[in-house]
């Protein structure tokens, strides 16, 4: 059938992320308990399968290691605690993969586990090690599965959810669609378990504050909700990928999504599309600090694609080494962007409303003009 209007990039996608849910790879909210769904892997191989066929490739992102070790150790509600999540994901991991294992192998493919927590992408030399180890497995044809490494990390090194953390992997593997597959048909204009009338909305073309709103919180067995597959739509449309939500339990769903069918809610990327190493830069460190900036300096980043000079800095806060990541706000403490600071954060207090001409004067050295170079900031 021909592609729905609009929906060209899709079908032109050649590399897909694929980011599954836990409801989705359980059985929904009311298998609470019940483990994996087998089945359902089984179809979802032969779909990845038949887009291989079609000269496409596929990068899992998978939810459910720790519904799958809440279900072998027998536990029916998901824990709270951070040391039994990670039991359970612990338990659960070899679960997960053994279903990818055995869904595939009819198939004649092989699967490979990546494990990655949030510093590892925030590291620039380990981000290009785990883009190389991505590639080498596709050029294989192996089929990635990523997953955020629970059974180590911290609510400090964390993802937060595998939403966030598919949006980051297609940077990492470049890839030109993001599906993220969920219980739900996609974006409404209201909450359908509450409004009946709810309208499933076919296309958005930016996520603002007013979309943001609409977003509901996360269900009973996963992480996320409406609200971070947004964010991971956006995260994606910077990068020049678009996105598409939909519902995971629709007969042949990827194959019919990349086909062209009007399925789910289809998120337009950014028609300028950012580096990878700039959208590594907005998203893949976490910022050490906040820099806020005077209107002046507000509109020369915004909108002049200007450096942050010393003049524009009215405040600092966080502590931060030359290097790190900062993000940098309006006085009313809306973020507008972020990037690589030159300084630290006890000299740039010491220069803040600098003149360029001042900076050695005040420090008793000087490195560089710029607080934060352009080539190292990125407008959000």
């Amino acid at each position: 059938m021909a592609a729905a209007a609009g929906r060209e990039p899709v079908t032109r996608a050649r590399r897909l992320v694929v980011k599954l849910g836990t409801s989705v790879l359980t059985g929904g909210p009311t298998a609470k308990g019940a483990g994996l769904d087998l089945p359902y892997f089984a179809r979802l191989a032969s779909q990845v399968q038949a887009l291989a066929a079609s000269g496409r490739e596929t990068v899992i992102v998978s939810s459910a290691a720790i519904a799958c070790g809440m279900h072998v150790l027998g536990l029916k509600e998901r824990p709270r605690a951070i040391p039994m999540k990670q039991a359970c994901a612990a338990v659960g991991q070899s679960g997960l993969m053994r279903a990818y294992e055995e869904a595939f192998a009819p198939h004649g493919r092989r699967v490979g586990q990546i494990l990655l927590a949030a510093d590892d992408l925030a590291s620039r030399r380990r981000f290009l090690n785990a883009r190389n180890t991505l590639r080498a497995l596709l050029d294989a044809g192996v089929v990635p599965v990523v997953n955020e490494n629970d059974t180590v990390t911290v609510d400090e090194i964390r993802f937060g959810d595998n939403d966030t953390l598919s949006a980051l992997v297609t940077n990492v593997v470049e890839a030109d669609l993001l599906v993220i597959l969920s219980d739900i048909d996609g974006l409404y204009d209201a909450d359908p378990r509450k409004e009946p009338t709810a309208r499933l909305l076919p296309e958005i073309r930016e996520v603002d504050d007013a979309l943001r709103a609409k977003a509901g919180g996360a269900g009973a067995l996963g992480s996320g909700g409406m609200a971070t597959k947004l964010e991971a739509a956006r995260k994606a449309a910077l990068f020049g990928v678009p996105t598409i939500i939909a519902n995971g339990r629709t007969d042949d769903v990827l194959v019919r999504v990349v086909a062209g069918e009007p399925l789910g809610t289809f998120f337009r990327p950014r028609e300028e599309r950012l580096a990878s190493r700039k959208h590594w830069i907005a998203f893949g460190l976490t910022p050490s600090g906040t820099l806020t900036l005077d209107d002046g300096a507000v509109a020369a980043i915004v909108r002049k694609g200007k450096s942050l000079l010393p003049s524009g800095v009215i405040a600092v806060s966080g502590r931060f080494e030359a290097g790190d990541s900062v993000r940098l706000v309006d006085a009313s403490g809306r973020e507008v962007a972020r990037g690589l600071v030159n300084y630290p954060a006890h000299d740039v207090e010491k220069i803040l409303r600098a003149k360029t001409t001042e900076i050695e004067a005040r420090l008793g050295y000087k490195s560089l003009d710029e607080v934060v170079h352009r080539d190292d900031l990125v407008v959000l």
